[in-house]
């Protein structure tokens, strides 16, 4: 599943990690109080196509009477599910007491999820932290809390509110929550490769696997996990090209953004390719130097081809052992949409 977040899944990365092989894909974050008074830009946060069931609207607030509104537009809108926020840790957010606050008065979540499950017909789902702190985490409690209300599955991430995306995601909390509850539970937090996908998958008994940050540095990380899970080998999947790739998305991002947005989105995400690579810290500087979109696409082309020719080199002498070497690893350059 691929995670929500904030100034990246928007309409035209959703449609392209469902053609790379996203089983389940969620919107950026989108306010409830922006539908309720009617803002243009929040609605077309909301924007989705048919290749990209099935597809959830992920919404934030803190009234109940406007949440539940959201949640119908959503509905109206043909989503397949409604997405609620508990776990955003942005100050903006959590000041008006959405998001992660929410952590910290169960009864105001009972009566928004309550709220919002009656005005739908489509199943909800909240994404959730640990805990607000270290000295609260209560995601065994909201777990139970949102089983009760009708919630249809919970997805946890590791980390409490103050943690923000520091530290390590507590799987083992994630697993015990999963053993005391029937509700159907997706883990998230730290998955950056297909075999900890797999390997959290099956040792917590999880019932699905969010995949946020890790998807930005290897957009190849779904078909690679589907495939593991299956019991096949990643050799088997077709050769990997992520210049190729890239253009792919170019070609999404292109016929779904406007103006500056398109560089500057395929500035981010040819950075976050790069992660981990050698030279990738000039690359990034470099590319956020360029001016136009041909540069961009030029500048993308002659480092992945450089990285392509070195990574045959190293297979053909020997030198790599298995695919995760050839595969960036986890770097903090990686930060950004909170979801």
């Amino acid at each position: 599943m691929l995670a929500p977040m904030a100034g990246i899944t928007d309409h035209a990365f959703r449609s392209y990690m469902r053609e790379l092989g996203a089983g389940v894909v969620v919107s950026e974050l989108v306010s409830a109080a922006g539908l309720e008074y009617k803002s243009k830009r929040t609605e077309a946060l909301m924007s989705f196509s048919e290749e990209q069931r099935p597809v959830g609207i992920q919404i934030f607030g803190e009234n109940p009477e406007h949440v539940a509104h959201a949640a119908r537009f959503v509905e109206e809108k043909g989503a397949d599910f409604v997405d609620l926020n508990f776990g955003c840790p942005v100050p903006k957010v959590v000041k008006k007491g959405a998001g992660s606050a929410m952590l910290k008065d169960l009864p105001a979540m009972k009566a928004l999820l309550r709220a919002v499950v009656a005005a739908v017909k489509i199943p909800v789902m909240i994404k959730i932290r640990t805990g607000w702190d270290q000295n609260s985490k209560n995601a065994n409690e909201v777990v139970r809390l949102a089983a009760d209300e009708g919630i249809s599955w919970v997805a946890i991430h590791g980390r409490t509110r103050a943690q923000g995306y520091e530290g390590l995601a507590d799987w083992e909390l994630i697993g015990q929550v999963k053993a005391k509850n029937s509700i159907p539970i997706i883990g998230n937090g730290d998955v950056v490769t297909a075999q900890q996908a797999v390997q959290r998958l099956s040792e917590y008994g999880l019932d699905g696997v969010m995949i946020g940050r890790g998807a930005l540095k290897n957009p190849f990380i779904f078909q690679e996990s589907f495939a593991l899970w299956r019991g096949d080998s990643l050799n088997s999947l077709p050769e990997q090209d992520l210049y190729s790739a890239f253009l792919k998305l170019r070609d999404y991002i292109v016929a779904h953004c406007e103006g500056a947005i398109v560089q500057i989105q395929l500035k981010k995400f040819a950075a976050w390719y790069s992660t981990g690579y050698p030279g990738a810290a000039q690359f990034r500087k470099n590319i956020f130097q360029v001016s136009s979109t041909t540069e961009i696409l030029e500048t993308t082309f002659r480092f992945f081809k450089t990285t392509n020719e070195n990574q045959s080199e190293l297979k053909m002498n020997g030198r790599v052992e298995s695919q995760d070497q050839l595969g960036p690893s986890n770097d903090g350059f990686l930060m950004g949409g909170h979801g």
